[in-house]
């Protein structure tokens, strides 16, 4: 080869070398031919893991059930475990301490003293609304017909306790109706009130209409005029102290989203 080829020769290889230095440099903030967005799994949305602890009023327990299985269904690497209970045990148990990811509350009221308490993280979110419905036995012994009909003499009817949101609810449609009811029992969730429907041991009870379309042909339903003056509104909020905020917001987001919505009217939930 002549001299003037080799000149020519080391100047293209020089060349290409030089411009191929900026294409080296731009690539290598990490590993070595990584780009951050590959790094970053090229743009895509990381992947939810680990486990979420929902506190959620026992009214809620055949909802959240469902949605908590199609949560996991959809994120394969996550676990969601659930504490059913009367709002304000919830709230007893979460002041107290108690390890709780996201809280369901069946009324503003229960919510507001752990916002108050500033235990809460964000603003809660309404998500769902619930009236009283009258359960009582298939074969309905008492012949019970109206809200009236609670308050006559000798009829075995079982309520919620007052500090619970459907025994506050029952006590406003008292108030409003003027019917002073003298129950047998008063029990710490409403599902406690329908076990008492569905054992025999009462004659009715008050309870919310999801919990009898759920237990199905175990009571029959009497709906009353009177249950729109006690409308309860659903607010649903992370804790914290949440050592998982990331998955605990994705599960409110599928609560309060297209499916959540569904599965919530189709259980009988109103919308706020």
């Amino acid at each position: 080869m002549s001299l003037a080829r080799k000149h020519v020769t080391a100047l293209l290889v020089a060349g290409a070398l030089t411009a191929a230095l900026p294409g080296c440099a731009s690539g290598t903030p990490g590993a070595p031919g990584t780009s951050s967005a590959a790094s970053a799994g090229d743009g895509e949305t990381p992947k939810l893991s680990g486990t979420v602890t929902v506190f959620a009023a026992a009214s809620l327990k055949a909802t959240f059930t469902q949605l908590a299985s199609d949560f996991e269904a959809k994120n394969p690497s996550t676990k969601v475990t659930l504490n059913f209970a009367g709002s304000s045990d919830l709230v007893t148990q979460i002041t107290q301490g108690a390890p709780a990811d996201v809280f369901a509350s069946a009324d503003t009221k229960n919510m507001a003293k752990l916002t108050n308490g500033k235990l809460i993280d964000g603003d809660p979110v309404n998500f769902a609304t619930n009236v009283l419905e009258i359960a009582v036995p298939p074969s309905n012994p008492a012949s019970i017909s109206a809200f009236a009909d609670l308050a006559e003499p000798g009829v075995k009817v079982v309520v919620c306790a007052p500090q619970v949101p459907c025994g506050a609810a029952t006590d406003t449609v008292e108030k409003a109706t003027g019917t002073t009811l003298t129950p047998v029992s008063e029990e710490s969730s409403v599902t406690d009130v329908l076990g008492k429907v569905t054992s025999g041991e009462a004659d009715a009870g008050l309870v919310y209409v999801t919990d009898v379309k759920t237990a199905g042909d175990k009571v029959k339903g009497i709906p009353f005029a009177e249950s729109d003056k006690a409308v309860n509104t659903y607010p649903i909020a992370t804790i914290g102290t949440s050592k998982n905020k990331e998955l605990a917001k994705a599960f409110i987001t599928a609560v309060t989203g297209g499916e959540g919505k569904k599965v919530l009217t189709d259980a009988g939930f109103g919308t706020p």
